[in-house]
């Protein structure tokens, strides 16, 4: 079994230590209209993630799935010249964010004279097993999102679409969970929809310190995601102290082998980087890509975690998942 990266299939015993959620490039929808004050510089930016790839592969991170959604600045090209210059195995999403955050007057209007559901499928059939855009680059993952109360209408298209469209090619899922919150009703619904739990991660788990929740969605098969870590205090996260909690009980409980470890961590910001006041920099401090492997891991180890089930959730589950 092979994974599907920008620079082309790469074995699923190659993709070494993986982190499965994060962004080399982001924008919130809008910031293309921002171009005055807030203009892409390709060139730094492409030195800076760069650097940042190859600060990973020292570390002996070899693969990172980038979760950027279509509409937030998904750049296949752009992540293929990271992954050339660095050696860092990067795997491109084909999906959309959730509805509050997202763009969805495009499609809203697609839908309101067109088959929604035909038409998200067909465009995430092409990116998975053609291309996206004229670039020739394969989506690797479907990436889909909910919002924090419900899994609205619009947001529903986009599970449908990837489940379907996961049934006939085994490509992988991962979502959004905002706030942690309806791991158990995306997936039920991607399940009921046809998708392989086996090869669906339920992403941004470790925002609900609940560790029924976490049961609950585990019980339909799927892997949780524990990929927002080092972010502490905003968009409703908890603290790493409260994440590790709850991970060394779902360990305690033999589901190592179930969950990824990510940062969801922004290298390049689109538009213009957001400045945080003074208050808000420790919720941010430890909000970066090496933080797992420089801190947590370690962490870990000291509280009585083995080596091997640290090898289950950063090796072993993303190569099953991914490859």
């Amino acid at each position: 079994m092979s994974a599907q990266t920008v620079t082309g299939p790469v074995e699923a015993s190659a993709l070494g230590v993986t982190l499965p959620h994060e962004h080399v490039i982001f924008g919130y929808p809008g910031y293309q209209g921002d171009v005055t004050l807030g203009g892409f510089d390709h060139g730094a930016a492409l030195v800076h993630c760069v650097g940042v790839a190859r600060m990973l592969r020292e570390r002996g991170i070899q693969t990172v799935v980038d979760a950027t959604p279509n509409e937030c600045g998904r750049d296949p090209a752009f992540l293929r010249e990271v992954a050339q210059a660095s050696g860092l195995n990067i795997l491109c999403s084909s999906g959309y964010y959730y509805e509050g955050e997202g763009a969805p007057a495009y499609f809203r209007f697609r839908f309101a004279i067109g088959d929604g559901d035909q038409e998200i499928y067909e465009m995430m059939l092409k990116e998975v097993t053609e291309g996206i855009g004229k670039t020739g680059i394969r989506a690797g993952v479907l990436k889909v999102a909910s919002s924090k109360a419900a899994i609205t209408r619009y947001e529903s298209v986009f599970f449908r679409a990837a489940a379907r469209v996961q049934r006939e090619t085994g490509v992988p899922i991962i979502t959004h969970t905002q706030e942690g919150r309806l791991g158990p009703q995306q997936a039920e619904l991607l399940v009921g929809e046809g998708a392989d739990p086996g090869r669906i991660v339920i992403g941004h788990m470790d925002g609900n310190t609940d560790l029924a929740y976490h049961l609950e969605t585990l019980k339909h098969g799927v892997t949780v995601g524990f990929d927002r870590i080092g972010l502490q205090g905003l968009a409703g996260t908890p603290t790493d102290g409260e994440r590790l909690r709850v991970l060394q009980a779902l360990i305690a409980q033999g589901y190592a082998g179930r969950v990824t470890l990510s940062h969801d961590s922004i290298w390049q910001w689109l538009g213009r980087v957001p400045v945080l006041p003074d208050a808000a920099q420790p919720a941010v401090k430890d909000w970066h890509p090496a933080h797992i492997h420089d801190d947590v891991l370690p962490e870990l180890l000291r509280r009585g975690v083995s080596a091997e089930q640290l090898r289950q959730m950063t090796v072993e589950t993303p190569a099953r998942i991914f490859g």
